[in-house]
């Protein structure tokens, strides 16, 4: 989600390839002096988990990476804010592990990529070269899809869908502890496909969470522009259960996508044109892929990267490898747990290339989501996926599934041990790619 300038005038890669459309007058290059450049862009859960998998793999490569942040703040967690479960130190990382394992860590905007020279130009103008570039911008999101709402608007109607500085889920926990007494929460939720399937349902039971200890009358319109969505049952069986009637949730078919808002009045407009006045709103917008890979010319006409399965080299532009949420993995989900696995193939199939080897073959690649629904409360969902010829990246046969339903006094020590793991994973994902 970061190492990406997210205001750029889009240029299409045939461009670059026509001419030197990134021509600058002297600018400064910054060149390893000896072996394979590895050059990183986005310091989340793909790219951060790049760079220190090829650190530790590959101790004959010099390994760049390109993130605007000194510090990077997960999504995944950041619900457990608004749930009162987490603060925002305790979802805060550093690069400094990475520092310490020789990662070459630049603090600064990636704003131009010249697939045809091999350099990443910065926001200064300093240029970086490349021999093999590990793309992990993750997502934009689209200002122009729901009427009313731009950056201005997302002060009052926060998204709080991009960890970068914490500004944006700490401004939605301040607007949740003000709530009136007997207050309305609105939530907007896209359409697929955008980042990380079951995160709005988590959200919705996190501020759930909070209103019953804390706002107890309160009440949550949640609307959303699908008719399902990621363990649904296990999410409306635990908000049944935990919540009683706080939570209404609003599908697609019952006039639940929400096309334009008013943040000074505080009201959200559906599609048939329903007005509902809300205290609180939190609006997660439409997503494509960042700006830097729409922009280079990487992205479809959806706004997404098709890259190849087995190597997640981008179809335009070969020696640029793009993880995480801004490329097209379907039928995996655009998660912290997928990004960090296929960090791991693309840099081994990058290495591969540079020496004139074949990439790893027979891959596989994890997901998990785990998801918080109340206290002492965990469900999940897990895959694993792997690639042949004929389909692509396909979900392996039997290979996972979703937590048990049931009623709470039967899977009281399941949901309790599921949250558990939860935690455990969290703190395992983030070591892995920060330590």
């Amino acid at each position: 989600m970061n190492g990406f300038s997210p205001k750029l005038t889009r240029r299409h890669f045939g461009a670059i390839l026509a001419g030197g459309a990134f021509t600058l007058a002297a600018p400064a290059v910054l060149r390893a002096d000896t072996g394979p450049r590895l050059v990183v862009i986005g310091g989340g859960f793909g790219g951060a988990s790049a760079a220190r998998f090829a650190r530790i793999n590959y101790p004959d490569v010099n390994v760049t990476l390109i993130e605007p942040y000194d510090h990077f703040v997960t999504c995944p967690y950041g619900n457990l804010i608004l749930g009162g479960k987490r603060e925002l130190p305790q979802i805060t990382h550093s690069y400094d592990g990475l520092r310490a394992r020789g990662v070459n860590v630049v603090q600064n905007w990636a704003k131009d990529i010249d697939p045809v020279a091999k350099q990443v130009t910065l926001a200064d103008d300093t240029q970086i070269a490349y021999d093999k570039l590990i793309v992990s911008p993750g997502i934009a999101l689209r200002w122009d899809a729901i009427e009313g709402y731009d950056e201005a608007a997302a002060e009052i109607f926060p998204h709080a869908w991009m960890g970068g500085d914490g500004s944006q889920i700490t401004t939605l926990r301040r607007q949740l502890e003000a709530l009136p007494e007997g207050g309305v929460v609105g939530l907007a939720t896209p359409p697929n496909p955008f980042r990380c399937p079951p995160g709005p349902y988590e959200r919705i039971s996190m501020i759930a969470h909070h209103l019953k200890h804390h706002n107890p009358t309160a009440k949550i319109l949640a609307f959303d522009a699908k008719d399902g969505f990621s363990k649904h049952g296990l999410f409306q069986d635990g908000w049944a259960e935990l919540y009683g009637d706080m939570i209404e949730w609003i599908p697609a078919s019952q006039d639940g996508t929400i096309v334009e808002v008013d943040p000074q009045e505080k009201v959200f407009i559906s599609e048939f044109g329903e007005r509902h006045k809300v205290d609180v709103g939190n609006v997660i917008p439409p997503q494509y892929a960042a700006a830097i890979a729409r922009d280079t010319g990487l992205t479809n006409d959806g706004g997404w990267v098709p890259v190849d399965p087995l190597t997640f080299a981008a179809e335009t532009a070969p020696d640029i490898h793009v993880i995480g949420d801004a490329n097209i993995g379907s039928p995996m989900p655009k998660s912290g747990y997928v990004a960090n696995s296929t960090a791991k193939q693309a840099v081994a199939s990058a290495i591969a290339d540079l020496r004139g080897e074949s990439p790893p073959a027979d891959p596989v690649y994890f997901n998990t989501c785990y998801s918080h629904v109340g206290e002492d409360y965990g469900i999940s969902v897990a895959a694993i996926f792997r690639v042949n010829e004929e389909d692509g990246i396909f979900e392996t046969p039997d290979s996972g599934g979703v937590s048990p339903r049931g009623p709470l006094s039967e899977l009281a020590h399941n949901r309790r041990r599921e949250a558990e793991y939860a935690d455990a994973w969290y703190d395992s994902i983030t070591k892995d790619m920060f330590s």
